[in-house]
């Protein structure tokens, strides 16, 4: 094989890997197992939500959004199911009355840190017969992987008139 072809095969390998991780993390079925076995009704973007309202709080739904990578009326959803669970809460800016901001309930911390405790249950047994230096390559690689992928803009396909974005 050749290098060239050895490097687009990497890559496409590569890219599938990617896309089933991302589809095994958005799979409806696999949320509602790690809900049901923490004992909480939430899906994946609530429980990512409530993870960056606890860590970088209290946060507008603006902000919320910027700091997520979701739209408005994602974040909107979400939040207002984690409100109606009460896991959340608003309250508004001593700054700028206009600005709610969100920030966690007591319930919520719970609920973060039962959903928290069965992932981290999850990938521990499925790294379980992993080495110590493979999870450690492992950790390091897909960190490098995400900051590459966010500094890297999309280029135009070849022969195309688009101008490339990011």
């Amino acid at each position: 094989m050749a290098r060239g072809d050895r490097a687009n095969g990497d890559l496409d390998s590569i890219g599938r890997a990617i896309e089933m991780l991302l589809r095994l993390n958005a799979s409806r079925r696999v949320q509602a197992e790690w809900a049901a076995a923490a004992g909480v009704p939430m899906s994946q973007p609530g429980f990512t939500l409530l993870r960056r309202i606890q860590d970088s709080g209290p946060l507008s739904l603006t902000e919320l959004g910027r700091l997520t990578h979701m739209d408005a009326a994602s974040v909107t959803r979400q939040v207002v199911q984690l409100e109606r669970a009460g896991l959340v809460r608003r309250d508004r800016s001593e700054s700028d009355g206009r600005i709610a901001l969100l920030s966690v309930t007591p319930e919520g911390a719970e609920a973060r840190a039962r959903v928290s405790a069965v992932l981290d249950e999850h990938l521990a047994n499925a790294l379980a017969p992993w080495s110590g230096d493979d999870r450690g390559q492992l950790a390091g690689l897909l960190g490098r992987l995400v900051d590459d992928l966010r500094a890297t803009r999309y280029q135009p396909a070849p022969g195309s008139d688009v101008v490339a974005t990011r």
